[in-house]
């Protein structure tokens, strides 16, 4: 058996060495390890930096509104969902039923007396 190997070239396994962005901080030696000291204090993570002034307070009024409004959306288009994938099943039902050659597909409401 005859093994084939690609030529390769050595453009093909070329390593690049990465330069840290920042330079590296000093070490401090002891013993056998090195360990790299603090940098201070670390900060506190706040939020407050990013608060801005607002022009005017908020509208709760008008946020309530939108929360019923989209709240009624939604729950009108899950019904909408719920009647369409019935009504589908139903045709796709009677639609077997016909093609079965039945004559009885469809079904006959009676008033009650």
């Amino acid at each position: 058996m005859n093994n084939q190997r690609p030529i390769s070239s050595d453009e093909e396994h070329r390593v690049l060495q990465f330069r840290p962005r920042t330079p590296p901080s000093p070490r401090v030696q002891l013993g056998n390890g090195s360990v790299q000291p603090l940098r201070g204090t670390p900060e506190r993570l706040d939020l407050s930096r990013y608060e801005q002034p607002r022009a005017e307070p908020d509208n709760y009024r008008q946020r309530m509104l939108a929360n019923i409004a989209a709240l009624a959306f939604t729950i009108a288009l899950t019904a909408i969902g719920i009647w369409l994938a019935v009504s589908i099943a139903d045709l796709r039902r009677t639609q077997d039923c016909v093609l079965m050659g039945r004559r009885d597909c469809v079904k006959i409401t009676t008033p009650h007396i």
